[in-house]
């Protein structure tokens, strides 16, 4: 007996852009998606694979320039792209909701939060105005922001990158949609708000019989909340079947080399990349559009497309030799990243670093109002030319904020910044000299915020090498190709604005262009954040390259913890603006950890559906540090008493440069191993 039709059916979808010659270029080539109520799907593949176009599709929305060519987008029932706009505007939000990868696409800069929220549920919720406001902080304690009140009256500005994603996962939620279609939305989130997320996410899904389409490169995320997998090659399906076949045993070559392309926890080595890169719009395809990239690619291959056929655990593959994937494992071993001589150089000093977002008022300057604790305080760093350290904590832990003091972008309160060469540091990046800047550059982790949507690729790469090289011409055109072939984009990028890239590609761009300026410091915010695991494996070999070649340092910010075990030579740990452990990358991945860092470490996901992070129960992120004792105290599974409401941690040294700072003795610390549950 036939089930119900399902709730999304998308059929041999073609969609495309009109190129200069006035030819259409597909970018999507007669794909197929189906998903039914209380089943979630997971839209995997490289940057430009057609991934995000085909979530907004079936929404029955195309970004500016596609056209869809052919097929059939049906929603409960109906063709999306023939229904009329004011029937549109009410499915959108309500019975449909959308969570966007950039949350500056979902939150406008000029409203508070609770405003935003509150409209939101004015359009699509059948609530009585007096309960929008007790609905709205249900929404915001659901996705574990802290004090849900406070932060209805901020503006977007004023919270981090992983809390204006957690604002729009509650801005989606709020319509109680039937379906929710999903496009990277915890790629900004930390590993422990991402897990607490994606377990909220997926019992939604089941108590509400939510259909869920989820765009993600991260595997990890895949594996924890979605039944099927659908990976999408140039455009065009390659691979589909259960969740637990694909990621366990792919039946093709494709998926095969993404899961190779990821960092693991355990293993100090950089993931090996996909040689060569997907075929653009337009390209000439001729067969397998993957054989250039096959090591089992045959004459056959090449001589016509491959149809999809059965390849084994239920999934359908789009590969002549789905039997034989298998046998390309032996080559895609890492490599070793660069580590650091102890006796480098300084590049960069910071010492008692302070930052205070706070500004008193005239009253509370004249009361003498306590003033609350600071962001960033007490931060000691020392990086060494050709070293990278790692930055890793939760949203709102300070991490980006001391990138932007270094960068001169936050003045901070107190405290010293110094050049390798013994140079203070100017505080204000207004007053730092041209070869000052040249030296230190950053690379946001949203690339919308420092991409100019008005200028193409080569007049973004060209502002740097004109200003700190004079290259004018046909030089500078040559250094930007040069760029952009780093980053795996090429020349026929150089024409494109920021709007036709995805999400991925623009935060390549970025990235070539804190290169252009031939930095001696790179600071490097989230920059893998929105980047396919196999350009990600690409740019951390970048990195490790320019680290020997030219003893370029990095401070590297990232979420990701697998990421910065495999590219950092030490890792500093922060909990709200304080370092709570730091030290060489083995040790403080290793035993005996802080206890936060044992939170972060059982947090981590795995591309193994059987793979279940180790939460705390009821555990909620904080907005501010306390006033006195650890910054960990409120949350800490084995807090140790009274001593750490009102006593800084000691600093107790584990050997080797590495630091701890807790209360508990470093003999008990020992004793409770990295992998054990922490208790509720």
């Amino acid at each position: 007996m036939a089930g119900p039709p399902p709730l999304i059916d998308i059929r041999k979808l073609c969609v495309g852009f009109r190129g200069r010659a006035g030819a259409m270029l597909p970018v999507l080539h007669e794909v197929d998606l189906t998903v039914c109520r209380g089943e979630s799907v997971g839209i995997v593949g490289e940057s430009g694979s057609g991934k995000s176009t085909l979530a907004l599709a079936a929404m029955g929305y195309l970004k500016h320039g596609l056209q869809k060519i052919s097929g059939d987008v049906i929603y409960d029932g109906a063709e999306m792209f023939a229904r009329r706009p004011a029937e549109l505007a009410q499915i959108r939000g309500g019975q449909l909701g959308l969570i966007p990868q950039n949350s500056g696409q979902a939150l406008t800069p000029t409203m508070r939060i609770g405003t935003q929220i509150r409209e939101a549920l004015h359009l699509h919720c059948d609530l009585p105005d007096g309960q929008h406001a007790t609905r709205a902080r249900d929404l915001l304690a659901q996705v574990r922001l802290p004090d849900p009140e406070a932060i209805l009256r901020r503006y977007p500005h004023e919270l981090s990158g992983g809390q204006q994603q957690r604002v729009a996962i509650a801005m989606a939620l709020a319509g109680e949609p039937d379906a929710l279609l999903l496009d990277e939305p915890t790629t900004g989130l930390d590993v422990t708000t991402q897990a607490h997320i994606l377990d909220l996410l997926r019992d939604l899904a089941q108590s509400r019989n939510m259909a869920m389409v989820y765009v993600s490169h991260d595997l990890g995320v895949i594996a924890r909340v979605c039944d099927r997998v659908q990976v999408l090659y140039a455009g065009e399906t390659v691979l589909e079947g259960p969740t637990r076949a694909v990621l366990r045993d792919p039946a093709h070559p494709y998926a095969r080399g993404l899961l190779a392309s990821i960092p693991r926890l355990g293993e100090k080595t950089l993931p090996r990349a996909l040689d060569g890169r997907p075929p653009g719009p337009g390209e000439p395809r001729e067969g397998c559009t993957f054989a250039p990239r096959c090591a089992l690619a045959t004459e056959d291959c090449r001589a016509a497309t491959p149809p999809m056929i059965a390849g084994g655990a239920d999934q359908m593959s789009r590969c002549l030799y789905p039997d034989m994937v298998n046998e390309i494992t032996g080559d895609q071993a890492g490599t070793q990243p660069h580590g650091c001589p102890e006796d480098s150089p300084c590049a960069l000093d910071l010492a008692g670093l302070s930052i205070r977002y706070d500004r008193p008022g005239m009253f509370e300057r004249l009361r003498g109002a306590p003033r609350p604790p600071a962001t960033v305080d007490g931060i000691d760093l020392h990086l060494r030319q050709g070293e990278t350290i790692g930055l890793v904590g939760e949203s709102g832990s300070g991490k980006s904020t001391i990138l932007k003091a270094i960068a001169g972008l936050l003045p901070p309160a107190s405290g010293q910044i110094t050049l390798g060469d013994g140079t203070a540091l100017p505080l204000t990046v207004e007053s730092r000299r041209p070869d000052q800047l040249r030296r230190i550059q950053m690379i946001f982790q949203n690339p919308d915020d420092s991409l100019n949507p008005r200028q193409s690729v080569a007049e973004i790469l060209a502002q740097p090498l004109r200003l700190y090289f004079g290259l004018t011409d046909s030089a500078l055109r040559a250094r930007a190709v040069e760029l952009l072939d780093t980053v795996r984009l090429g020349a026929p990028y150089l024409d494109r604005r920021p709007g036709q890239l995805s999400g991925g590609e623009k935060q390549r761009v970025a990235v070539a262009r804190a290169f252009a300026a031939g930095p001696e410091i790179v600071l490097c915010d989230e920059i893998t954040s929105a980047l396919d695991v196999s350009v990600q494996a690409a740019v951390l070999d970048l990195l490790n390259e320019l680290k020997a070649a030219h003893k370029t340092a990095f401070v590297f910010v990232s979420h990701d913890l697998t990421v910065v075990r495999a590219l950092s030579d030490r890792v500093a740990v922060l909990y709200q603006g304080r370092i709570c452990e730091f030290g060489p990358a083995a040790a403080v991945y290793g035993s005996p950890s802080h206890p936060y860092t044992s939170v972060l470490l059982n947090a981590v996901l795995t591309p193994d559906p059987d793979h279940a992070p180790r939460l705390m129960a009821d555990d909620v992120a904080e907005l501010a540090p306390p006033a006195h004792g650890c910054p960990f105290q409120r949350r800490c599974p084995v807090k140790c008493g009274t001593i750490c409401d009102t006593d800084t941690p000691p600093a107790q040294q584990a050997g080797d440069g590495h630091v701890i700072r807790c209360h508990i003795p470093l003999d008990e610390l020992c004793a409770r191993q990295t992998g054990e549950a922490p208790k509720s």
